[in-house]
């Protein structure tokens, strides 16, 4: 068997287009500070690629601030969204925890909002915490991301908003992974600040945005020079925006292709159902990229090696976690903590073939076949 990436959510492979541009970038030089010919051609090659990627989430390209991923985009909207006087936090439960945990570091007070069985949120749980908000909380805020990382699972967001603004409030969309996977529309959405990252699409790692609507207020976390419209400061990373834009734009014209790949990821869910693995979330609209599935008595992290051993990388939940493998919050958040430390995460992407998958399958009934067999074994 060849090596297989089943990876995709927590690092995409990086794109031909975006690596030629990266290059380009880097050999090209300049600070687009400068006013120089070097500092001007800089200057426009950021902003080539401030227009691709809000073309990417359907946003203006003079709301893209640039961050250094999707962690900081996620930060500057809840900062920005304290530091204006929110006091309460409404962050869904099945949030990434640069969300979560950026929240609690807040100093506001912060409520998990509950999710259904299938993984999304409960509209009506919402609907009643906005119901109970006060002056003295502040504007409200809320978090929801637009797909989860770990289960693909697509959120209301739509809907969400629609309460939100009804409460006058401020919705923060973390679109992280559903980017280049789904089309996505940040105003049509109702997002008042949504964030994305570079290497999730294909693009460099050290790269992302967070786009804002009008009824949202950024407040400068960073300070010194003017960059960013004054909105972050620090040297642009131009070779990684660079490679971002490049890697947004192919992404936006390959959304068919990525699309189709359900078929696979269905297939494959129906393959492993059937020897004996639990789907999660598939009641629930989800990412065409993404499966994740739970063995009960077959710890996650042994099926990670296990794939791994026979060439098959995957991730048991989010890969930001320091390699670290613990039971998944967002499995417990929908009430299957019998199956939150045994579950793992499929991912494909562009790079991905069909054949893919299916060498996933059957690395994966090799292991869970040997797994039950020496659980079945009598004690020596």
């Amino acid at each position: 068997m060849s090596a297989v990436y089943l990876d995709h959510n927590a690092t995409a492979p990086i794109r031909p287009e975006a690596l030629a541009a990266v290059n380009t970038a880097l050999i090209a030089g300049g600070n687009p500070s400068s006013v120089h010919a070097a500092g001007r051609a800089a200057r426009a090659r950021m902003e080539q690629a401030r227009v691709q990627v809000a073309a990417l989430i359907g946003a203006p390209a003079s709301t893209v601030v640039f961050t250094s991923g999707g962690t900081e985009a996620n930060a500057l909207a809840i900062e920005s969204a304290v530091a204006s006087g929110a006091r309460r936090l409404l962050v869904s439960a099945i949030e990434h925890d640069a969300v979560l945990e950026t929240a609690r570091a807040s100093g506001a007070q912060v409520e998990l909002m509950p999710v259904h069985s299938d993984g999304r949120l409960d509209l009506e749980a919402l609907s009643a915490a906005l119901k109970t908000w006060n002056t003295a909380d502040g504007r409200p805020f809320v978090a929801l991301m637009l797909a989860n990382n770990e289960t693909g699972v697509l959120q209301p967001v739509a809907e969400a908003a629609v309460l939100v603004r009804g409460a006058g409030g401020w919705l923060h969309v973390d679109a992280v992974q559903a980017a280049g996977r789904i089309a996505i529309d940040s105003r049509a959405l109702g997002a008042d600040t949504l964030a994305i990252s570079s290497h999730k699409i294909g693009g460099p790692g050290g790269a992302g945005a967070l786009t804002f609507g009008p009824r949202a207020t950024l407040v400068r976390r960073l300070h010194g020079g003017g960059q960013e419209r004054g909105r972050r400061a620090g040297t642009e990373n131009v070779a990684g925006i660079v490679g971002f834009g490049a890697a947004a734009e192919v992404a936006l014209y390959a959304l068919e292709a990525v699309s189709a790949q359900a078929e696979w990821r269905d297939g494959a869910q129906a393959a492993l159902a059937a020897a004996g693995a639990v789907p999660l979330g598939a009641d629930a609209p989800r990412l065409p990229n993404t499966l994740c599935i739970a063995a009960p008595g077959f710890p996650a992290e042994l099926q990670v090696m296990a794939l791994d051993l026979a060439g098959v990388m995957v991730s048991a939940g989010s890969a930001c976690s320091s390699g670290k493998v613990k039971a998944s919050h967002v499995l417990l958040a929908m009430g299957q903590s019998d199956l939150a430390g045994a579950a793992i995460r499929i991912s494909g992407g562009w790079s991905t073939k069909p054949d893919d998958w299916n060498q996933m399958v059957e690395a994966w009934i090799t292991a869970y076949d040997r797994h039950a067999a020496r659980r079945r074994a009598p004690a020596a």
